[in-house]
């Protein structure tokens, strides 16, 4: 089955850290450039980082540049979003996504 299951998220304090991973399945994820996205509450959808098929380029978006880092492992076929000093902005359902396909999401929550 071609999927992308996302885990890692919960609860944290401002100024933490959580690291998000995406497994990949049903598909060789080394073919692809893969990106998270993120939905605040009652916002639209928003892109945050993309990496390449080989992963020598990342890309941010102004928001998290600095803070969070996109990496993968194509050995594990699994894309990571380490994300550190969060903020409550930062609060959001955070999807996994490769051209044509979606992950469920998983719920961060940034508050004191």
């Amino acid at each position: 089955q071609v999927q992308l299951v996302e885990s890692g998220g919960g609860l944290v304090q401002p100024g933490g850290s959580l690291r998000l991973s995406c497994a990949a399945s049903g598909f060789t994820a080394s073919s692809y450039f893969m990106h998270w996205y993120r939905q605040p509450p009652g916002k639209e959808r928003e892109w945050v980082a993309s990496i390449s098929d080989v992963g020598r380029r990342t890309t941010y978006a102004d928001s998290v540049k600095g803070r969070f880092t996109i990496s993968r492992d194509n050995a594990k076929n699994t894309v990571y979003l380490q994300m550190n000093s969060l903020k409550p902005e930062d609060t959001a359902v955070y999807y996994c996504q490769r051209v044509g396909l979606w992950g469920q999401g998983t719920q961060v929550t940034v508050s004191s």
